[in-house]
């Protein structure tokens, strides 16, 4: 995959007015909390707010670990008895499990806790020659920005990194975390959910054309029907990283705690500050990294390869559920996966006290995106339309439904900009070339 284009930040200009957007229709499936009416409504204490926050982190990442440990258990039972059968129950199993990781994202780019922790878990792009064998056909063999770009660690014993050797004899946490960002690349990606992704489906050969990646279950064969050699040594790397995925989920679970260090973190700032976090956040996540990076950039190069999920075609999940997660936090509530609801004091509720206006456009902003971005989901359930399709070039009703995402998510993330600016907080959100200065982008 291409090295990451780096995000320019940008402060948000309290104000302005946002662009007008074509937004789509489409009934989402997850709605917001509904609006109260257009009165003045108390306010809940701030500090309420901020302790529900955390709250939520706790919860929600507690519920990323538990649908992580029940993906375990399957790759478990297909590493201990390799079949199509063991191999499709995985890879249901790591879909499964992805989307309450992608709800947790609106916790990012405000808490340094999450940001340092998140690229051992949810780096991308990655180059997948540092991991396994692939398509020199079509991956090449070498790269002048990554010198790891085909190290294969699973057929290597050892790794030369400048004037360093690495051992690779065993594989371990500590190993695959040390090899991420290794030789200062970005791409060098050894763990978290896009390695595991590469090692159930493989690379995607298909471009632009329906069809996702396709590692034949007997990768991971250790008799004689190993293909592409070094089938036991590739099931140990699968194993420890799933094993270090959850074991990761679990820490940042923890980290949200009674005395984690991000609630810890998050609870020493004033308010105004600590409700800076929760809005730099949502803002950030719903205009520079996920208007920006994961859907613009790819629809300005029709470039499968920017495609999120693109080992598993489950690119449109993520998409959708990370504005779940954006709605989630802004709302103050969330289902878990056993279906049990929390809800409590939320930065919704502050907007809404302060001006009801206002929080009438947020709403109606945050069902627009979602509404949006179940369009994309719903063509790619039903097998219609996949999202790697939807970039190619030419594809008009495709490439609509990708930019009508990116002008519903651009709208809502200026939405929030109000409610920020009605508050009297300020704040700076994750912007993208994709969407400031897309020439650039182009050329990068």
């Amino acid at each position: 995959m291409r090295a990451p284009i780096a995000a320019a930040v940008f402060a948000i200009a309290f104000g302005l007015a946002a662009p007008a957007v074509a937004q789509s229709g489409g009934a989402p499936t997850a709605k917001p909390a509904a609006a109260a009416p257009s009165s003045q409504a108390a306010a809940p204490k701030p500090r309420a707010v901020i302790v529900h926050y955390a709250d939520m982190a706790q919860a929600m990442y507690t519920n990323s670990y538990l649908a992580a440990k029940e993906m375990q258990t399957a790759i478990s039972a297909f590493l201990a008895a390799p079949s199509a059968e063991t191999h499709k129950a995985a890879q249901a199993a790591w879909r499964k499990a992805r989307d309450p990781y992608q709800i947790t994202e609106a916790f990012r780019f405000g808490n340094p806790v999450v940001d340092d922790w998140e690229g051992n878990v949810n780096a991308w792009p990655l180059d997948e020659g540092l991991i396994d064998y692939v398509d020199t056909k079509t991956y090449g063999t070498s790269s002048d920005e990554n010198p790891l770009y085909t190290a294969n660690i699973i057929a290597s014993k050892s790794l030369r990194i400048g004037k360093k050797t690495i051992d690779l004899t065993k594989i371990t946490p500590a190993l695959l975390h040390q090899l991420n960002s290794a030789a200062g690349v970005e791409a060098n990606v050894a763990s978290g959910w896009h390695a595991i992704e590469f090692l159930l489906w493989g690379k995607d050969l298909h471009g632009t054309e329906r069809g996702m990646g396709e590692r034949p279950w007997t990768d991971y064969d250790r008799g004689a029907g190993c293909t592409h050699g070094n089938c036991a040594r590739r099931g140990d790397y699968l194993r420890v990283a799933t094993d270090t995925l959850v074991a990761d989920l679990k820490e940042m679970a923890d980290d949200w705690g009674p005395k984690g260090k991000a609630r810890v973190a998050l609870l020493k700032k004033k308010d105004k500050p600590a409700l800076a976090v929760i809005f730099t956040g949502i803002g950030s996540l719903s205009y520079g990294e996920l208007a920006g990076e994961r859907m613009k950039l790819g629809l300005l190069l029709h470039d499968p390869e920017e495609e999120h999920d693109c080992f598993s075609d489950n690119t449109h999940n993520s998409h959708y559920y990370d504005e779940v997660g954006i709605q989630d936090v802004y709302y103050g509530r969330f289902t878990k996966i056993d279906g049990t609801t929390m809800s409590g004091p939320s930065v919704a509720d502050l907007v809404r006290a302060t001006d009801p206006k206002i929080a009438d456009e947020i709403d109606a902003k945050m069902a627009a995106a979602l509404a949006a971005l179940k369009v994309i989901k719903d063509s790619a359930d039903s097998g219609d339309m996949y999202y790697d399709m939807m970039l190619a070039e030419g594809n008009e009703k495709g490439n609509k439904m990708i930019q009508d995402g990116v002008d519903a998510l651009v709208a809502q993330a200026h939405a929030i900009e109000r409610g920020v600016a009605a508050l009297k907080i300020q704040i700076k959100v994750e912007g993208s070339d994709s969407l400031d200065n897309p020439d650039a982008a182009k050329k990068k």
